[in-house]
């Protein structure tokens, strides 16, 4: 099993920023990749941007220029700088880590909500 705990969450103003941090625990030697997801009300979750091997990342569309993901392997945390916010923004967001075996096991973070409004 794996345990996430996403932090950093908060109301921002427009063009503000915000640093999201995850930290993994438990069986974190089989994760193959992490990553961040974000859901508004009424949408479907959508993925923000995960790490995909080799320190090579995926940025969901909404994310390219303006997010960066990073991670402290010492400290099984995983980032997500958010810069130049935009009320669109606004979501629930949520840490993914997934085990690829014979099955594909997805591990959830309980979510950090970031509301960007003026």
């Amino acid at each position: 099993q794996v345990q996430l705990v996403e932090s950093g969450g908060g109301l921002v103003q427009p063009g503000g920023s915000l640093t999201l941090s995850c930290v993994a625990s438990g069986n974190v030697f089989s994760i193959h990749y992490m990553g961040w997801y974000r859901q508004a009300p009424g949408k479907e979750r959508e993925l923000v941007g995960q790490f995909i091997g080799r320190g090579n990342i995926v940025y969901g569309d909404a994310a390219k220029g303006r997010f960066t993901m990073s991670r402290d392997s010492l400290s099984n945390t995983m980032f997500l700088q958010m810069n130049n916010l935009a009320p669109e923004d606004s979501a629930v967001y949520y840490c993914n880590a997934r085990r690829v075996s014979d099955t594909i096991d997805d591990y959830w973070g309980p979510g950090t909500q970031v509301t960007v409004s003026s």
